[in-house]
């Protein structure tokens, strides 16, 4: 679970940030989905009511757990689900948060999971999503992947993502494109009021509301 933490880290503030600027308080419920470790679910738990961390591995349930009680998160709800699968009970939340977890799902499936995550938001609710998304066209793919992987693999596995892991990724993976994704947004219901794509042509980051 540390190696997976070294490769898969990142720093949450800004996310958390985002989400507080748009209402996110101490009376809101929050929703992380593919919380994995709890990186983002334990940065956001102190400035809300309640964080409810979904993942679908027992193995990042079982850690995550651990971690909310070793910080005192007791605000923080851990829920084994995938985005599919999660079965809300209560009121609609006011906040959703997802990284590098949507593109585990196909195209159709993402299109269901967006549209049941705009069913879960109270009305001018928001989601922020990161994910590995591509912004190049269709016919720039092939370049375009090979400059992300050219730009960004390393050697070592212990600490990043390899040649080999980024092309398994391409392979096994269902990461989509900007102008495909942006449109599932809209049918389900979210208004997309920032965005940002990484200059290599791989990752995006949305702001969207209800």
């Amino acid at each position: 679970m540390a190696g997976y933490d070294r490769k898969a880290a990142f720093d949450p503030a800004e996310d958390v940030e985002i989400l507080r600027s748009r209402g996110l308080g101490r009376d809101a419920t929050l929703i992380d989905f593919g919380a994995g470790t709890g990186t983002f679910a334990l940065a956001a738990a102190p400035y809300c009511k309640r964080v409810i961390a979904v993942d679908v591995s027992p193995a990042m349930v079982s850690e995550l757990r651990a971690r909310a009680a070793g910080a005192g998160a007791r605000n923080v709800v851990v829920v084994q689900a995938g985005m599919l699968g999660y079965a809300h009970a209560g009121d609609p939340v006011e906040a959703l948060y997802t990284r590098n977890a949507l593109h585990h799902l196909p195209d159709l499936w993402q299109a269901i999971a967006l549209r049941r995550m705009a069913g879960l938001l109270v009305k001018g609710g928001t989601l922020r999503l990161r994910d590995l998304v591509f912004s190049f066209a269709a016919a720039d793919a092939e370049a375009g992947i090979r400059r992300w992987i050219d730009a960004t693999a390393v050697e070592d596995a212990a600490v990043g993502w390899t040649r080999a892991e980024l092309e398994a990724h391409v392979r096994d993976e269902h990461s989509t494109f900007t102008w495909l994704l942006e449109p599932m947004l809209a049918q389900a219901g979210f208004e997309i009021v920032e965005s940002a794509y990484a200059p290599i042509g791989a990752y995006a980051a949305y702001t969207c509301v209800t």
